[in-house]
């Protein structure tokens, strides 16, 4: 079902969280109340979240992305879990698999910010893509499965009082989505301050 905006600017999100055990109910889902968190902290405007529990199924993953794409009419999915290189770890080929284009800047900062942590870094294969179709586009990111490294990687590395050394993916994401047609997106600026150009910034 279309989602209905209450607000001409209200981002659309999906959230995903890919797991066995949880989606079996063998586990404790951490992945989307780790997401629903930050994007309360981190939004000034207003959203609204669809969010899907799913298990480590390429087929299934790909069924979600395109449903909270093309029908529910998402402006921005992020996955959690998955993106490892165990066998079952399949998020990133099924994110490729649904993409109309490829963003590997989002990946390769990922993965910068979390080898600032742990040398597991350079294990993960997180992606982010377009899905575009006639009348609407969605960036979708894959992102950590645990909710300490989702925060750290959309946020970025700050120092000891607090000031961006590092940034977050998110930084990047308000004004990606304005460049593929989507919502006006401001943020906290105390969580992470988004970026864009001067002439893209609104009443200016």
């Amino acid at each position: 079902m279309k989602a209905q905006r209450r607000h001409p600017d209200e981002l659309v999100v999906g959230l995903v969280s890919i797991s066995d055990r949880a989606s079996r109910g063998a586990y404790e889902d951490k992945g989307l109340p780790g997401l629903r968190e930050w994007l309360t902290r981190a939004l000034a405007s207003p959203w609204q979240a669809h969010e899907r529990l799913v298990a480590d199924e390429r087929a299934a993953i790909e069924a979600t992305l395109i449903e909270l794409v093309d029908a529910v009419g998402c402006d921005l999915v992020l996955t959690t879990g998955g993106t490892g290189p165990a066998r079952r770890d399949v998020t990133p080929e099924a994110t490729l698999a649904v993409a109309t284009r490829a963003m590997p800047g989002f990946g390769e900062q990922m993965r910068r910010i979390s080898a600032a942590f742990v040398p597991t870094a350079i294990l993960s294969r997180q992606v982010a893509v377009l899905r575009e179709g006639a009348e609407h586009a969605a960036l979708i990111i894959n992102l950590p499965g645990q909710p300490k490294a989702i925060a750290e990687t959309l946020e970025g590395l700050k120092d000891a009082d607090g000031k961006a050394v590092e940034a977050g993916i998110f930084a990047a994401v308000p004004y990606c989505i304005d460049l593929i047609g989507g919502p006006y997106v401001e943020t906290n600026e105390a969580v992470v301050k988004s970026f864009r150009p001067k002439s893209a910034v609104r009443g200016r």
